[in-house]
């Protein structure tokens, strides 16, 4: 019964998403790609829907919030921009509306002072950890699909593919740099 569902499910998931721009001849690998590129944003579209019905947030301000949450002595803006991956302006927008709420505070860096070291506030740091733990029971919800085996070596091997991607990265020639 267990072993016909996985492959209903499976079928079902051929059906699905980014995947069905992929040909049956098409490598395997690229299928993966797709099969992955579609369940990221498909979690993704999920987890946004979400927070906005549950907290009335944004996942760029639930991802901001933790960033400071696991840097109780603060980051300075241009460090969550780095940690963000988003530009200057997205952090200082996002920090305009957290500190209008009350949920965080900015202060002179004592080390440079040209930087604001942006802190979450009590108030911040409360609703954070409210927010973090539905969140968790969420990402618990959809990945309960999979066995806690599954979820190690999936997670395993996604760690190869990523160290693996980083030496790619690193040894690839910029294409200017072949031109000159």
């Amino acid at each position: 019964m267990k072993k016909d569902l996985s492959l209903a499910l499976l079928n079902a998931a051929d059906e699905l998403g980014y995947e069905a721009r992929s040909a049956t001849g098409d490598h395997a690998a690229l299928k993966l790609w797709l099969r992955m590129l579609a369940c990221t944003t498909q979690i993704e579209g999920e987890i946004r829907r979400r927070l906005r019905a549950r907290f009335n947030t944004s996942l760029p301000r639930f991802d901001y919030m933790a960033q400071l949450y696991r840097t109780p002595e603060g980051l300075r803006m241009k460090d969550l921009s780095s940690h963000l991956m988003v530009t200057g302006a997205n952090v200082t927008g996002i920090t305009d509306e957290l500190e209008r709420d009350g949920l965080v505070a900015r202060s002179s860096s004592p080390t440079d002072r040209r930087s604001l070291i942006v802190n979450l506030t009590a108030e911040g740091r409360r609703q954070f950890e409210s927010m973090a733990q539905v969140h968790e029971q969420w990402i618990l919800e959809l990945f309960a699909c999979l066995s806690a085996p599954e979820l190690s070596q999936t997670y395993t091997q996604l760690g190869t593919l990523r160290v693996h991607t980083l030496k790619q990265q690193s040894t690839a020639v910029a294409p200017s740099v072949l031109e000159s």
